[in-house]
């Protein structure tokens, strides 16, 4: 290698050395900043967007699972009134308005109602419809369940099943295939299904969300619109009562 050469060859090692040495322009950090930014702002939103939607999702499921619970409960029950194995009991419907339904059974077989759990309410406790109509006085509440008075269901025997609901309506269909929402007490006996309806409350608020929706029971009545930032479901079923008018 000529002195030309070499001296060439250390020049370009020297140069590379300063070269490595050297850090990020001030525009070079700017720009990375920006971008970094950019980026950031970018997964913020997603993962705000995200976590609202989730929110949303898990009231919405809580909700309806609230239904199910309720009407597995109110199934269960109305399939139950009249039970009577002995057919000396006595034993039906004893109350029956549009928001509250209560029955009698013999539920031990020995002849009579009188017995633990062989009465029994459905509805909303007296503290939270005080009518009562089957809507709550205010808000949303439990519907649940009473035993040991078919006239009323406060106290202490009241039983929160499922919570967050608005109302709840009982539509009596009676072997002729009438259609009351107020039974008379000679009707009571000729009650064959019960059309349920309840619905449900969004136990959280979107502000984003304005409830303006109209919701039609089972005898034609409406609720709402609400005009609020509250879901709502609503729920109508017909119930066949398997013991009455055997």
């Amino acid at each position: 290698m000529s002195c030309s050469e070499c001296y060439k060859y250390k020049e370009r090692i020297i140069y590379q050395n300063c070269w490595s040495e050297h850090g990020f322009t001030l525009v070079e950090m700017l720009i990375a900043m920006a971008v970094g930014a950019v980026v950031m702002i970018g997964v913020m939103t997603a993962f705000t967007t995200q976590h609202k939607t989730y929110l949303v999702q898990d009231d919405v499921v809580e909700m309806q699972q609230n239904l199910r619970v309720a009407l597995d409960l109110i199934t269960s029950e109305i399939r139950t009134a009249g039970y009577d194995p002995t057919g000396n009991a006595d034993a039906g419907i004893v109350t029956a308005t549009p928001g509250r339904l209560g029955f009698t059974l013999d539920l031990s077989g020995d002849g009579d109602t009188n017995d633990a759990n062989e009465e029994i309410t459905i509805g909303f406790a007296d503290g939270d419809d005080s009518e009562p109509n089957g809507i709550v006085d205010s808000g949303f509440a439990s519907v649940g369940r009473n035993t040991g008075t078919a006239t009323g269901i406060g106290g202490s025997g009241f039983q929160p099943v499922a919570e967050n609901f608005y109302g709840i309506e009982f539509l009596y269909i009676l072997e002729d295939a009438t259609q009351v929402l107020n039974p008379t007490t000679a009707q009571l006996d000729t009650i064959r299904s019960i059309v349920v309806s309840l619905l449900a409350v969004n136990s959280g608020t979107d502000a984003k969300f304005t409830n303006s929706i109209t919701y039609t029971t089972g005898s034609g009545a409406t609720w709402g619109p609400f005009n609020d930032n509250r879901r709502r479901r609503l729920l109508v079923t017909t119930i066949n009562c398997r013991n009455l008018g055997l």
